[in-house]
């Protein structure tokens, strides 16, 4: 066994049997190529990832190949969710080489850690255009041994090129210089029309194949619906949501939803489902709900997190890391069907022929011989096209859906990330902090209190705010590791908002208060009012940077910035709405003109065009009147509720209701008399 056995990591436990030499991103691998004077291999991937397991098994498994790398590299294993910022230089490193980058990425540093030379899989002989794995080892063993000097020239022009990759997205607009509110109006309405010019009308979301859920930038477009009334924009929300809630994307017998579709039309997923994909659209569905009521939206809600549940939480409530596309070496074995197996689950060939049509299964199947179940028809159409009610057709599935999952539970199961994540953990108990406010169920409520105080436990690093980024249990010892990420953190101060705001207990308030106060002393550059992904304190990595992109996961930087208008204004402190509104100013320009890759930006954006709603529930029943608010979209607010006035908060300060229960509406610096009921309340919202 190799270096390997000794980590908790799955995706490097699954490594650690190979005869590769790995190593963890550990120092004594650092050491040692300095020692040797050898360059360094650092193989990236994650555990749900079909072509790492498909590199691992031709060239991982194989001793001969092993043994060229062992002899002539020092080789280290990656996690990318465990070392996200790795991952980051690394990538940035292999788009600039070769104009795309995935998983596995396959880089070759110098003994400093300095990239030269980057790809990502190889095949173990000469095929689809590429190089073999031995060949390209060779090559580079040829290159650094031979021409050291322009291996170090390539690998300096590297690094100064990722330093550089910001710099066109941070000029700032003309019109702040010219006096001119760069906050307003038409820089929504062209965020808008840049993110319309990319919708599919046919199948919704944006743009081809293969395709992403797009969470951030439809929530965007439910947000400027919100604002501006563009049924456009709330169309598309709905039009995409339904699409993919009826597609192959969605389990459609164990809900949550796979990480993307290889198709345009939602019917292939790439298995592999993750914590963060189902986080983001539970939030989004939580809130397209409330807008619309619509129930397909509820159930969505419904079985993605009753799958959370009983698939991915653990017993004291965090929330593992996802669920591989591949079993017994086959992606989507464990999914799929062949019409036989579904015919035999049916008490009659009418239901079999029923069941069949709306879930779209195929004699001859409709991916790779088997079917994946999907509904090409809504509910109500298929109903109208076979002469019965949406009801007597949900009365005879839902026990046919039953017996299909029990008999998928005999199968060999998808392996289990088990690995707890504190940036992933927190988007999700934010999502079910929005769920509870959306459907009003208290285990949801529960769930998400529950996971928080799981964090706060857990990942805490040090007595000053210090957290791990990763968790896992092994045997009876907790195994916390690796310092916190600037993701982490600003996921964490959000959640801690979200659920006070569900709790009304101000505990959550002054940790997201300390947390906020940690991130600004340790991730901060005050030069460029940006945060950096790693902390001042991290020393392991080749350079700091800053990340201000949406990938699959919201921008920290972005997220941060709403942190700081919400914190601002709940604690009172205008340093931190000033600092938000400069970060805001510094990526106008990039937001602008790229919302689909700055989505989370825009969403910070809006709160500035149409200012902040500050709302404070006072009184015996501040804990009744704030869920039946929160059940309505109020995308622009911050709101604190408490039995009695409160002068450590400026929200709470003063307001002395006598016994009753009053609802006080502020915006603008300018508060409107207190009323009593939701309704009234809701009225001052408009």
């Amino acid at each position: 066994m190799n270096h390997l056995q000794f980590e908790t990591s799955p995706y490097l436990l699954q490594h650690a049997h190979n005869p590769v030499d790995w190593y963890a991103w550990k120092p004594e691998a650092f050491e040692r190529a300095k020692k040797e004077n050898k360059p360094i291999l650092v193989s990236i991937g994650y555990s749900t990832c079909h072509w790492c397991h498909v590199m691992e098994r031709e060239s991982f498994e194989n001793a001969d190949i092993a043994a060229i790398m062992n002899e002539n590299f020092i080789n280290i294993k990656v996690d990318r969710e465990e070392r996200p910022d790795v991952d980051h230089i690394y990538m940035e490193a292999c788009v600039i080489m070769t104009g795309s980058g995935g998983w596995p990425l396959n880089c070759f540093l110098t003994p400093d850690g300095r990239p030269f030379l980057t790809g990502t899989y190889y095949p173990p002989v000469a095929a689809f255009n590429r190089p073999s794995w031995p060949q390209l080892l060779h090559h580079v063993t040829e290159i650094f041994n031979n021409r050291r000097q322009d291996v170090e020239d390539q690998a300096n022009r590297l690094i100064g090129n990722i330093e550089q990759t910001n710099a066109y997205f941070l000029s700032k607009k003309e019109t702040e210089t010219a006096g001119i509110n760069p906050f307003n109006p038409v820089v929504l309405h062209n965020i808008f029309q840049t993110l319309k010019k990319n919708f599919d009308l046919q199948d919704g979301g944006f743009g081809g194949a293969p395709k992403f859920p797009g969470s951030m930038a439809l929530q965007f477009l439910l947000d400027y619906h919100h604002f501006t009334a563009e049924k456009e924009a709330l169309d598309h929300v709905i039009f995409s949501l339904d699409r993919m809630i009826r597609g192959g994307i969605y389990d459609q017998l164990g809900g949550g939803f796979a990480r993307y579709a290889t198709d345009k039309a939602w019917l292939v997923p790439h298995f592999e489902k993750m914590l963060y994909d189902n986080a983001l659209l539970v939030g989004l569905l939580s809130d397209t709900y409330k807008v619309t009521k619509l129930p397909i939206f509820k159930r969505a809600i419904e079985e993605t997190l009753a799958w959370v549940a009983r698939e991915m939480t653990n017993a004291e409530g965090g929330f593992y890391s996802a669920l591989d596309a591949d079993s017994e070496g086959e992606e989507g074995k464990f999914y799929v069907w062949t019409a036989e197996e579904v015919a035999a689950v049916c008490p009659s060939a009418e239901d079999a022929g029923l069941f069949s049509g709306y879930y779209g299964v195929e004699p001859l199947g409709n991916w790779e011989g088997h079917n994946i179940l999907w509904c090409p028809l809504p509910m109500e159409a298929f109903a109208v096209e076979v002469g019965q009610t949406p009801d007597e057709l949900e009365s005879r599935f839902a026990p046919i859906r039953a017996k299909l999952m029990a008999e998928r539970d005999l199968r060999i199961r998808p392996g289990l990330d088990d690995k707890i994540l504190l940036s992933w953990n927190a988007l999700m108990a934010s999502a079910y902090a929005k769920a509870y406010t959306a459907l009003g169920d208290e285990t949801y409520r529960e769930a998400a209190v529950r996971n928080m105080d799981f964090l706060l436990k857990k990942f805490k690093r040090d007595e000053f705010c210090g957290m791990y980024h990763t968790y896992k249990k092994v045997g009876d010892r907790d195994q916390a590791q690796y310092s916190a990420f600037l993701d982490d953190y600003s996921y964490l101060i959000a959640a801690l908002i979200d659920v006070y705001e569900i709790s009304l207990e101000t505990r959550y308030l002054r940790q997201a208060a300390d947390y906020t106060e940690y991130t600004l002393a340790h991730f901060l550059d005050g030069t460029r009012n940006l945060f950096y992904f790693t902390s001042n304190e991290q020393q392991d990595v080749v350079l700091r940077k800053i990340e201000l992109y949406d990938n699959a996961l919201p921008s920290g930087n972005a997220t941060m910035v709403q942190n700081l208008h919400r914190l601002g204004l709940l604690w009172g402190k205008m340093q931190y709405i000033e600092l938000a509104a400069a970060m805001l100013k510094e990526m106008l320009t990039g937001v602008e003109r790229y919302p689909s890759s700055f989505a989370r930006w825009a969403n910070a954006l809006i709160n500035w065009v149409y200012p902040m709603q500050e709302i404070a529930i006072v009184g015996p029943r501040a804990a009744e009147l704030n869920l039946d608010l929160q059940q309505n979209y109020l995308p622009n607010k911050v709101l604190m509720g408490a039995m009695e006035a409160d002068d450590a908060f400026p929200l709470l300060a003063g307001r002395s209701t006598l016994g009753k229960t009053q609802i006080f509406v502020c915006r603008n610096y300018a508060c409107q008399l207190p009323v009593s009921t939701t309704a009234e309340a809701l009225a001052l919202l408009k």
